[in-house]
């Protein structure tokens, strides 16, 4: 165990202890007398007696490690340990996370403390971990407790758990804890004076992998915004990794990929995350992906046992998995065994063999599975009777498994069996039989040689059937796999199809599902059924069941209802290439849940608007391709080449570049095996054409290439007629390329490949994902940014930091929120400007960090005027081109550039009165104020937002999309002219009054204070002569109203400030006072005539502001400011 570090001297020591091990920097030492013959001589017995004597609460363990530095005579104790195993651990542990880290100090007592801290932060992390197993609260509450005081963030922010571990900081580590919350990473320490605290957020980070190199045996690599972050030295680092993968995916998810998040209520609430849910939920992830169930299935429990394999006649060594609705089994000995028992099939639950803890599990199939050595086997056989009754609901039963029922049922006796389902005759609705056995019947009487192939293929099966059983829960073992590569026969493909993928347990838990939605999705007009019907005719057009309405109707169906049945996805290209490929071997209810299976669980976020699935995947294949086929990257310059001509290869799973015939045996592997299956298929594809890749000159010359080799690629065991397939229709003069058997492809894929595990491509996944969002994000950055930076005088560099910031302030509101509705606001399918747009409240946080008029007493009532000007659309919201344009006039505009944005704040549409609302509250705004305030003038606030949506982004309503909108749109942006002074309405009294308090307020504080309040009062004075004598040439006779009120109402400025100024201006007012009710206003170009005419009105708003020092600021407060929110 580890000791906390005390002092040792070593002059006596050396006669009690032993030297065993020693280096550098550490010392390992035994006890004298232990584990020696004879006891170790007379000193070995008197030290044996010695420790004898001693009572068991000071009994001295007969291992220790010290820790020394060179020329100290001071030792420390850090471990001790009762047996050699134990300390010999120990000492390992230093040699491979420590040593190597020392060498990099430069003075001994840096080495000392840093080895006393680390040794704490062990001791710590070792009783946080009992403390965590015995449910104690009160370890994590004092952790908590630092938490809060070392980071300062909002009460609402939920730790999930902390770290001991070492932060590196150039080439030093710095002992200290890592803390993980629900959006930050943060990291503290404080040694010898110096504190080093660090906040990250999780929406950030690109980059999270667990690296090593030769000073850091094993890290976690972390990549914020450019920079690179270490953590190194846990104490179990892979439980670490796990859990900050599994929160920076979340919040990634939770930000930026709304689509997939909105379906998963589990991580809607951010403050129900635990770490023991987030542990569960990886388990569940895993299992059901792994498994193929239905995406809501959690696992309960896991027991390790063994299953008896009747067929080979053994007990196989693995884990029985039980979720709320089936009971699995995976081998964990290599003989690649599993078993899938869907409990809506078992018809008993028994005690087998008491003596061996055996389990028996009967099903429908008549088949008996034998589970022995489970531990507490009669509490699961009771756990298991429940649960078996619980699901043996009347409509269950009724549903029985289409997969195990014989492979010759006939296609009416199924279709009749779905009508009753459906309670209603849908035949002329529903296709119910699968294309190729319409279009290519088998004819029995005369078998050529493919046929004769392709009958022992399904005799293989049946042999297979009859030994292992048939249907969903047939064992799956490695022969099932040998038989699915070389290919499955053309009768039995569409079933195992649908069991290998797990579909089969939707469409049984689901009758009639498939037959409503049809009924309710015909006749819909969307965006996605416009799309679907212009690429009908374009899915296998040289397929004769898609030159007939046939094959074309069965095909508008499922598309259509898979669009009805998840409007989030829709309709995306290539969905319509494999639902074709479905629909030939598949009857069309199947068809439909095999489209559910590849969309939802096998292919997730393939099909929609950014395929951020496929692209992830591409991203790993290219990490694959680095580890498996490094001759290939150290050749291509540019590797995003296998990205651009790969995609296609995920999207449709080689249907759209192999013929047909051949195409199809990678669907086979792929519903077998997953996206494991492309992966090594695309592999193998590059190593067989290695050579004449290494000699290509450019893109273009390896695309021919690889083009000329997916053309020469057949299946010369195919039964299709000639006219069908595609590869024999090809020329011999088209191609030199010698014919490659597809069998022999997929078969080498697997030999050479078949070691890549799901377990990695799994992580490969999640970490790839992080980079590929981070990527789609940095792109829509940069296209706003070169928007943005045509229109304002603002540096690259300090655009790209307000960009940032804008982002932030969007974000900081989705944190602590459960249904925030600025998450609304972010829509990856809008155009790059209106991906992220902001409300009033935020718009106002963003103003008091940012706007150089922040000083300001009114600021809130500024921010909202400010807001209301830009928001045109009228729609509460406004994008970053809108927030940098109005910060760039305020530090970059022309005098007369500001002058007309203050004025124009102070006219409607604007300018709105906030005076007396709150009046015991001064000048500040509640963010209920605020958000009447910014919708005052609104006639519906919902309509308008809907209607703004709609106007962004036509397809996001139910009707066509409005291209005359879109034309419009830009036609008004290419003909905006510069706004013309003479255009803006003139200044009513109220407003006046308004704008002059707000001159006051701007000038409180400036070194030339008393110099502005006195020009403020001189051009008043001036202002209201000139009105008065304009009246006066207008009409002689008509008397105007005094503004004597407008210099009372305006002065509301502390009196002190102002004395002399306000009785110049009362004194000019009296001047012209005569009595009436006619209310004056004035132009902008009068108040600008006047305020030119005051050098210092002009000194004040041509003096340069430093933005780079108020984005420093602002980047160091946001946090803050969001925290006292």
């Amino acid at each position: 165990m580890w000791l906390k570090p005390e002092e040792v001297l070593l002059k006596n020591a050396l006669k009690l202890w032993v030297q065993e091990r020693s280096n550098q920097y550490f010392v390992l030492q035994r006890r004298r007398g232990y584990g020696e013959e004879g006891g170790g001589g007379l000193a070995g017995l008197l030290v044996g007696t010695l420790d004898a004597v001693l009572d068991s609460t000071s009994k001295v363990a007969p291992f220790r490690i010290l820790h020394q530095t060179p020329d100290s005579q001071v030792y420390w104790s850090i471990a001790c340990g009762s047996s050699r195993e134990e300390i010999t651990e120990h000492w390992e542990w230093l040699e491979h996370n420590v040593m190597k880290t020392l060498s990099v100090f430069d003075s001994n007592e840096d080495i000392t403390s840093f080895v006393q801290g680390k040794i704490r932060g062990l001791i710590a992390e070792e009783g946080k971990g009992s403390f965590v197993k015995e449910d104690n609260p009160e370890k994590f509450r004092e952790g908590l407790m630092k938490f809060e005081k070392c980071f300062g963030l909002p009460e609402q922010e939920k730790l999930i758990t902390y770290y001991s571990c070492s932060y590196w900081k150039g080439r030093v580590p710095c002992q200290g804890w890592l803390y993980l919350s629900t959006n930050f990473l943060s990291f503290y320490s404080f040694l010898l004076g110096a504190e080093i605290k660090l906040i990250i957020s999780w929406d950030e980070i690109s980059k999270l992998e667990k690296t090593s190199n030769v000073i850091l045996t094993e890290s976690i690599h972390v990549c914020s915004r450019g920079e690179d972050h270490y953590f190194s030295m846990f104490l179990h680092i892979s439980e670490t990794f796990l859990l900050m993968e599994q929160l920076a995916n979340y919040a990634v998810r939770r930000l930026f990929d709304k689509e997939t998040f909105e379906n998963d209520p589990v991580l809607h609430d951010p403050l129900q995350i635990t770490k023991r849910g987030l542990e569960s939920r990886a388990h569940s992830e895993q299992f059901s992906a792994f498994f193929r169930l239905p995406k809501e299935e959690s696992l309960k429990e896991v027991h390790e046992c063994f299953l008896w394999v009747p067929f080979s006649h053994y007990n196989t060594h693995g884990k029985m998995c039980i979720s709320e609705n089936y009971i699995c089994f995976a081998s964990q000995d290599g003989s690649l065994c599993s078993v899938i028992i869907p409990l809506r099939e078992v018809t008993g639950v028994d005690k087998a063999d008491p003596a061996n803890r055996g389990i028996s599990i009967s099903t429908k199939g008549k088949t008996a599975f034998r589970f022995t050595e489970v531990r507490d086997f009669e509490l699961l056989v009771a756990k298991l009777r429940m649960k078996c009754n619980a699901t043996a609901s009347p409509q269950r039963i009724i549903s029985t498994e289409v997969a195990a029922g014989s492979a010759t049922d006939s296609p009416k006796d199924f279709g009749a069996g779905q009508s009753k389902m459906g309670q209603r005759d849908n035949s002329k609705t529903v296709s119910t039989e699968a294309l190729m056995t319409v279009y290519h019947p088998q004819d029995a009487e005369n078998l050529d040689s493919k046929m004769l192939k392709e009958k022992m293929k399904e005799q293989s099966w049946n042999i297979l059937f009859a030994e292992r059983g048939h249907g969903v829960s047939m064992f799956r073992t490695k022969k099932t796999r040998d038989l699915v590569v070389r290919g499955i026969p053309e009768a039995l493909r569409g079933e195992l199809w649908l069991l290998f993928s797990g579909a089969v347990n939707d469409m049984a838990s689901n009758p009639g599902y498939y037959t409503e939605l049809v009924e309710k999705s015909l006749g819909t007009c969307t965006l996605a059924t416009d799309e679907i019907e212009r690429d009908l005719r374009r899915s296998l057009p040289e397929h004769p069941a898609f030159q007939s309405d046939t094959g074309i109707s069965a095909l508008r169906r499922v598309l259509t209802a898979y669009a009805y049945r998840n409007p989030q996805i829709g309709y995306c290209q290539a969905m319509n290439i494999l639902t074709s490929v479905l629909l030939l071997y598949a009857k069309e209810e199947e068809a439909f849940w095999l489209l559910v299976a590849v969309c939802e669980r096998m292919l997730p976020d393939y099909f929609n608007r950014r395929i951020i699935g496929a692209l992830v995947d591409q991203a790993v294949f290219e990490e694959l391709i680095r580890v498996h086929l490094p001759q290939l990257t150290d050749h291509m310059t540019d590797m995003t080449f296998f990205s651009s001509v790969s995609l296609s290869w995920f999207l449709t799973l080689f249907i759209s570049v192999l013929p047909i015939e051949s195409a199809v045996n990678v669907v086979d592997c792929f519903f077998y095996d997953g996206i494991k299956a492309i992966l090594q298929l695309g592999l193998a594809v590059l190593e067989y054409n290695m050579e004449k890749l290494l000699t290509c000159k450019d893109d273009a010359e390896a695309v021919t290439v690889l083009n000329r080799f997916f053309d020469s690629v057949t299946n010369k065991d195919s039964p299709l007629p000639p006219a069908v397939q595609q590869g024999s229709n090809l020329s011999d003069t088209k191609s030199d390329h010698p014919k490659v058997d597809i069998t022999n492809l997929i078969r080498e894929s697997n030999e050479r490949y078949g070691d890549i595990r799901y377990e990695d491509v799994e992580s490969l996944r999640c970490r790839n994902r992080l980079y590929v969002i981070q990527t789609l994000e940095a792109t829509t950055k940069q296209n706003v940014l070169r928007v943005v930076s045509q229109e304002v005088k603002f540096s690259p560099s300090d655009l790209e930091e307000l960009y940032e910031l804008f982002k932030k302030e969007h974000f900081l509101s989705c944190y602590w929120s459960v249904n925030s509705p600025v998450l609304q606001h972010h829509d990856a399918s809008l155009p790059y400007l209106d991906q992220y747009r902001i409300d009033c409240q935020q718009f106002r946080g963003l103003c008091h960090l940012l706007s150089p008029w922040s000083h300001c007493a009114n600021r809130d009532s500024l921010a909202l005027w400010t807001f209301r000007l830009m928001d045109e659309g009228s729609n509460c919201l406004i994008n970053f081109k809108q927030f940098a344009c109005v910060l760039d006039t305020m530090y970059n505009g022309s005098f007369t550039d500001k002058l007309k944005l203050l004025f124009k704040l102070h006219i409607p549409p604007a300018f709105t009165e906030v005076e007396y609302l709150s009046p015991s509250k001064g000048d500040d705004l509640s963010k209920e104020e605020l958000i009447h305030f910014s919708q005052l003038s609104v006639s519906s606030v919902g309509d308008s937002l809907e209607s703004d949506s709609l106007k962004s982004s036509p397809e996001k309503g139910k009707g066509k999309v409005d291209i005359q909108a879109y034309l419009k749109q830009w036609q008004d942006e290419l003909l905006k002219k510069e706004e013309n002074i003479k255009d803006l309405p003139r200044m009513n009294q109220s407003q006046f009054i308004q704008f002059s308090k707000t001159l006051y307020n701007l000038f409180h504080g400036d070194p030339e204070e008393e110099l502005l309040y006195r020009a403020i009062a001189v051009v008043t004075s001036l202002l209201l002569k000139m009105e008065e004598v304009g009246r006066r040439l207008q009409s002689p006779m008509s008397p105007v109203k005094s503004p004597l009120a407008v210099t009372e109402m305006a002065a509301e400025v502390p009196r002190e400030r102002q004395e002399e100024s306000s009785s110049e201006q009362t004194e000019g007012s009296r001047a012209q006072s005569s009595g009436g009710n006619h209310e004056w206003s004035f132009a902008f170009e009068q108040i600008l005539a006047s305020l030119l005419n005051e050098p210092a009105f002009v000194r004040f708003f041509e003096k340069p502001h430093d933005i780079k020092a108020k984005i420093e600021s602002a980047k160091n407060l946001q946090l803050k400011a969001r925290t006292r929110v």
